[in-house]
C-alpha cells in the first residue's frame, strides 16, 4: 500500500542531466471527462501515469466507458456510458478534487447528474459555489444536500456568466456544460491557465465552438453533437517548475525537455532574480543552472499568468537557502503553509503570519523524518531532502503519487540518492 511506503533521501548531491516532462495533470483531469460529452472513440496521448488519472479511469469504467492502454496512448470508447449512482463511484471521486468535472460533462450529455462532493488535498476552503452559479445560470436545477444533484430536463440555454472570483475549476466545468447548450454562453472573468486553453482546444477538436480561451472572456456557441478525436495533452507546467526549482536549489545543471517555455515565464523570472541561469534552446527545452549564492526574493501567488499557487511550496524550500529575507504571500488558498512545520523540523528559519510566510536564510537543513501534507508540499519535502545534510525520510506518499509520475526515478537519473521503500 502507498500509505506504508516512504521515500529515503541522502541529501547534498548536485542534480545534473536531463528530465522529460509528462502531460499536464490539470489538463488531463478535464480532458478525460470531456470525452463523456460524445458517444464515440478517442485516443488520448501524453497522459501522466499518476494516481488521480488512475482514479478517473476507474470512475469512467464504472460509468460504462471502455478504456484500454495502447502503444500510442489511452483508447476510450464512450458509446455505452449510462447513468451511474452516486454510491458506485463514491470511493474514487472523494479521493480527488477534479471529480467535479463529471458534473458539467454528464449534465451536458444526459441532462442529469448526481455525484458525491469532491475530495482532494486539504489546502483550505475550496467551495464549488461558482460552478453551481454557472450551472444554474445555464438553466439547471441544483440540489446539494449530501450528494450533488443537478438536472436540466428541458436542456441548457446559453447565457452570460460573470465569475465573482477567477476559478480554474468553475471555468472548465461551465465550458463542459455549455458546449452542448442552446445558443451562446459568455464566461467573463474566466481563468486563463494553460490547461483551460488545452481543454478548450480538445473540445474544439471534438466539434465544439469555444473561442477566447486564454483570455478573460470565453465565448461558447452550443452545438448539438460532438465526436471522437485523437489528442495529445499539453506538458505539465507545475511539474516542469518543480524540476526547475530543484536544479536551482541543488546548485545543479538540468535540461528540462517537453515544456512550453511561455507557460513558465513567472517561475523563470523568479529563479533568474534569485541568481540562477535559465535559458531556452532551439528545441524549446529549458536549462537551469543553479549558482552558489542564492539571492532572496518575494513572491505573491496569483491566477495565471501570475506565480502559480501550486509552486509556492517548492519555492518556499529554495527561499530557505537564500542569503537574506524572502517572503511568500499566498492569495489563492488560505491553508497552504502547513508544510512550513516540516521545514522547521529540518532547521529552516520560517515564520507564518496570516497568508504570508517569511523565510530568513541561508538555513542549514538537516535530514529528519517528515511528511507530505498535500500534493505540492510533498514535492517541496523531496526538494528539502535533496539539499539537506544527512538522511531524510518522507511519509504520506499518497499525496505525491497523485500528481508526479516516477518522481524518485527522475531524480535518481539526475544524480540524487533517493529510493522508495516499504516502511
Amino acid at each position: 500500500m502507498k500509505n506504508m511506503e516512504k521515500i529515503i533521501i541522502n541529501g547534498g548531491r548536485r542534480l545534473t542531466g536531463e528530465v522529460t516532462i509528462t502531460g499536464a495533470k490539470n489538463a488531463a483531469l478535464g480532458i478525460l471527462p470531456a470525452t463523456v460529452l460524445a458517444s464515440d472513440k478517442f485516443l488520448i496521448e501524453n497522459l501522466p501515469d499518476i494516481q488521480d488519472i488512475r482514479n478517473y479511469i476507474s470512475i469512467m469504467k464504472k460509468l460504462g466507458a471502455k478504456i484500454r492502454k495502447t502503444s500510442k496512448g489511452l483508447s476510450i470508447d464512450t458509446t455505452a456510458i449510462a447513468d451511474c449512482t452516486s454510491d458506485e463511484i463514491a470511493d474514487e471521486s472523494t479521493k480527488m478534487r477534479a471529480s467535479y468535472y463529471l458534473l458539467g460533462a454528464l449534465l451536458g450529455r444526459n441532462g442529469f447528474v448526481e455525484l458525491p462532493p469532491p475530495g482532494g488535498c486539504d489546502i483550505g476552503a475550496r467551495p464549488i459555489d461558482q460552478h453551481i452559479k454557472g450551472f444554474e445560470a445555464l438553466g439547471a436545477k441544483v440540489d446539494v444536500k449530501g450528494s450533488i444533484k443537478i438536472e436540466s430536463p428541458n436542456g441548457l440555454n446559453g447565457t452570460n456568466i460573470y465569475m465573482d472570483v477567477v476559478s480554474v475549476g468553475a471555468t472548465i466545468n461551465i465550458m463542459l456544460a455549455a458546449v452542448k447548450a442552446k445558443g451562446l454562453t459568455v464566461i467573463e472573468n474566466a481563468a486563463k491557465e494553460p490547461h483551460v486553453v488545452d481543454i478548450a482546444n480538445f473540445l474544439n477538436l471534438m466539434g465544439a465552438s469555444v473561442k477566447g480561451a486564454g483570455t478573460d472572456v470565453i465565448r461558447i456557441m452550443g452545438v448539438e453533437e460532438l465526436h471522437g478525436c485523437e489528442y495529445s495533452v499539453v506538458p505539465d507546467q507545475i511539474t516542469a517548475g518543480t524540476y526547475m526549482i530543484a536544479a536551482a536549489a541543488t546548485k545543479g545543471d538540468v535540461l528540462i525537455k517537453n515544456v512550453i517555455p511561455p507557460h513558465l515565464d513567472s517561475i523563470t523570472a523568479k529563479l533568474i532574480e534569485m541568481g540562477a541561469d535559465v535559458s531556452v534552446d532551439e528545441d524549446d527545452n529549458i536549462r537551469v543552472v543553479g549558482r552558489e549564492y542564492i539571492k532572496p526574493c518575494n513572491v505573491k501567488t496569483l491566477p495565471y499568468p501570475g506565480f502559480p499557487t501550486d509552486l509556492q511550496q517548492p519555492m518556499g524550500l529554495i527561499m530557505c537557502l537564500a542569503n537574506g529575507v524572502s517572503s511568500i504571500t499566498e492569495s489563492i488558498f488560505e491553508n497552504r503553509f502547513r508544510y512550513v512545520t516540516e521545514l522547521q523540523k529540518m532547521g529552516a528559519n520560517v515564520r507564518v503570519n496570516g497568508n504570508t510566510a517569511v523565510f530568513t536564510g541561508p538555513s542549514e537543513l538537516y535530514g529528519t523524518k517528515i511528511q507530505a501534507t498535500d500534493l505540492r508540499a510533498g514535492a517541496a519535502m523531496i526538494l528539502a531532502g535533496l539539499v539537506a545534510k544527512g538522511t531524510t525520510e518522507i511519509t504520506n506518499l499518497k499525496y505525491i503519487d497523485r500528481g508526479y509520475e516516477n518522481i524518485e526515478e527522475n531524480f535518481r537519473n539526475l544524480g540524487a540518492d533517493i529510493k522508495r521503500v516499504d516502511s
